[in-house]
């Protein structure tokens, strides 16, 4: 059974953040889970809550065991960007673009879902 969370519009640069989520890929949870906590990055805070939002949503909603949790797939999205401006010198503008990302983690234990099927009667 696979679960997944998603952080939407996260401040940061989606090319910052992609160097700390490489480092976790394929990875067992509690392995992913002690690389972000010693990661000093911005991008590891973020992604450590969004992967702990990803294993609640896998024990509370499916009846998951925490320990049998892997990493499955994980990327990160470009959001929006923020259009700012920066005064230059001799009277120029310039453009200071602040880039969002989605994070994307999905977690699975390599097991299937019973599934109750339900048939039509009497058609």
């Amino acid at each position: 059974m696979e679960t997944y969370a998603i952080h939407k519009n996260a401040m940061i640069a989606p090319r910052k953040a992609r160097m700390t989520l490489d480092l976790i890929r394929g990875k067992s949870v509690n392995a992913a889970q002690g690389i972000l906590d010693n990661t000093n990055t911005k991008a590891s805070r973020l992604i450590s809550k969004v992967l702990n939002s990803a294993i609640a949503n896998a024990v509370n909603n499916f009846g998951a065991k925490e320990e049998e949790l892997k990493i499955v797939e994980c990327y990160i999205n470009p959001g929006v960007v923020l259009k700012r401006i920066k005064f230059a010198s001799r009277g120029n503008v310039d453009r200071r673009d602040k880039r969002t990302s989605h994070i994307t983690i999905k977690v699975s234990d390599n097991k299937e879902v019973k599934e109750t099927k339900k048939g039509k009667e009497g058609a």
